[in-house]
């Protein structure tokens, strides 16, 4: 009864929360203030929601039953996201809100030509509706089925729990994005972000003090004790994310998923300001690098109490709740997991709306359309799409390696091909629309071929990273025989101030060196060259860091004065 009582408040004051931002007619009513919250976005908003639209039940259950499987090498995900979201925040956000787009297809329209446009958009629809979205629900189903032992109580096999629960969470995360548009979406995911890293931190906590008897930090040292290849940050090359694939296709896949993926930066685009968007960026970033503790250390944890036997690893952390938990925090915890997967699922659903509705219904079914017919079109497309995602969920269960491998699996289908054309779109100013075409089409299909037809003995984040290069020499190369006959140049479109924040690079630069000490804090072999090499880049960052503070507080102090002075 408490775990329902918590569940229910929590879940209500979210809701009460969104609704009080939202209550103005125009954030849902105009197609801007339906997809980008009327550029009004601020840091603390949009850094929230990207980490929550970004962190849901695919990394609470997904990554933490792949940590159950392969231990912290896994980390390598969130942790190079952390480096790919520095570069989003000093070199795409720029250059994102000087042209002004909403989607990132407008952006190869512009660069290319429409019909680029129309593939990307149908890509992304594809990777939302086909390979995220129906994981997102389906984990947060299984989550919700552990927490409140739904098939138990209500005496169902746990096939029949699970749709049920699917389709019930679906339909309201669905509701949710449908009728709220971005802005609702980023103020729930403000509490919803900060109820899942109290709820995160007291699961590994409480769950540490569960093997310690009550001590967390000796529970710690007896995880590691136990199972210290479970804690090495490098791995060897027969885990299920190799360290080299860090220099391949996992910098692709973060890249992708950071810098271009619509669902993620679709929070930022909306910021008012470019400083603004960089501060909530890199908000963003600080917290990832936190994200271990909640999202990979319990996963190991649960390998030590359940010896390593479990029969489905993607149920070590539901399990896991439920045992150490106190039931009224079990409720809440209930809550943030159905936050979470309706910060994915809403978050998705909305960018797939727009992507559709800006891209393909505003340019080609219906040029004339109004502000109230284009918006009442999204709801019904909303509609249509999260019953597609409710069919495909049920379908992804069982996977070999886990949901979290499956997915990123899957989304290489996508990142490579849609990242390169992209930075050879920034990058370049001749390369023609032709090139952008053929390389989308060429890099998807020969994905879907080496990694599910024919097989390749071979990492298929190698695969990713070597697929990546060979796009971009195919794109070039069209580029460098068939060049076009002018050059691209970007046009600021003034619809928001793009002077970057003060301290965007000591703190990407603060943000790139926790991450590179995490790993050589956790490596279990480093050679001394290295170390040494860490060293001289950690001393000079510190360093660089505290100039910049120091200048920064010396500009304010005579910007003060001088006005002290002209009164």
């Amino acid at each position: 009864m408490l775990a329902f009582v918590s569940f229910l408040g929590f879940t209500l004051f979210v809701a009460g929360f969104a609704y009080y931002k939202t209550r103005n007619a125009h954030l849902t009513e105009s197609a801007e203030g339906y997809f980008l919250g009327g550029r009004s976005m601020t840091g603390v908003y949009i850094g929230g929601s990207m980490l929550l639209m970004n962190i849901s039940t695919e990394h609470l259950v997904g990554l933490n039953g792949l940590a159950f499987r392969a231990g912290f090498i896994v980390m390598a995900w969130e942790l190079l996201s952390a480096l790919a979201i520095v570069i989003f925040a000093l070199y795409f956000l720029p250059r994102y809100l000087k042209v002004g787009i909403s989607t990132i297809p407008e952006y190869l329209e512009r660069r290319f030509d429409a019909q680029t446009l129309m593939i990307t958009s149908l890509l992304f629809l594809g990777m939302y509706v086909v390979t995220l979205l129906p994981i997102v629900l389906y984990t947060g189903a299984l989550a919700l089925d552990s927490l409140f032992q739904v098939s138990h109580i209500f005496h169902l096999s746990k096939g029949t729990a699970l749709w049920i629960l699917i389709w019930g969470v679906g339909s309201l995360g669905a509701f949710y994005a449908i009728f709220g548009g971005i802005k609702a979406i980023a103020a729930a995911d403000t509490l919803n972000g900060l109820g899942l890293f109290i709820g995160g931190l007291a699961v590994t906590v409480f769950a540490l003090a569960y093997v310690g008897d009550g001590n967390v930090w000796l529970g710690l040292i007896h995880v590691y004790q136990s199972h210290p290849e479970k804690f090495n940050s490098i791995g060897g090359e027969d885990s299920l994310v190799p360290f080299s694939t860090l220099c391949t296709g996992l910098i692709v896949s973060n890249l992708f998923y950071h810098c271009i993926n619509q669902s993620i930066v679709q929070k930022a685009l909306g910021a008012k300001n470019l400083a603004e968007g960089q501060k909530g960026v890199l908000l963003c970033a600080f917290c990832k690098l936190a994200l271990p503790a909640i999202i990979i250390l319990p996963g190991i944890v649960a390998f030590s109490i359940f010896n390593g036997h479990l029969d489905n690893p993607d149920n070590a952390y539901p399990h896991l709740v439920h045992l150490v938990l106190p039931e009224i925090l079990v409720g809440f915890f209930a809550a943030v997991v159905v936050g979470a997967v309706f910060s994915t699922f809403s978050g998705g659903l909305n960018s797939s709306v727009t992507l559709f509705t800006v891209n393909i219904y505003k340019k080609r079914l219906r040029p004339d359309a109004t502000e109230t017919q284009t918006v009442t079109m999204s709801k019904f497309l909303g509609v249509g799409l999260a019953l597609v995602t409710m069919l495909v969920a049920p379908l992804v269960a069982n996977a070999p390696h886990g949901l979290y491998f499956l997915i990123q699996q899957l989304q290489g289908i996508f990142n490579a091909p849609i990242l390169s054309v992209v930075l050879v779109g920034l990058l370049t100013k001749r390369v023609p629309a032709i090139a952008a075409k053929l390389g989308l089409l060429f890099g998807a299909a020969a994905y879907l071929l080496f990694n599910f037809v024919i097989n390749l003995d071979i990492h298929f984040l190698h695969l990713i990273g070597i697929l990546f290069v060979a796009n971009i020499i195919f794109m070039l190369t069209i580029g460098y025989l068939f060049p076009q006959e002018e050059a691209y140049e970007d046009v600021y479109t003034k619809q928001v101030d793009i002077e970057p924040w003060v301290m965007v690079k000591p703190v990407g630069l603060l943000v790139c060196l926790g991450t590179v000490s995490m790993y050589v804090f956790l490596a279990q072999s480093v050679p001394g060259w290295l170390m040494n090499g860490y060293y001289i880049f950690a001393t000079c960052s510190l360093g660089y860091v505290f100039w910049s503070i120091g200048a920064a507080l010396m500009a304010g102090f005579k910007t003060r004065v001088l006005v002290r002075n002209e009164k």
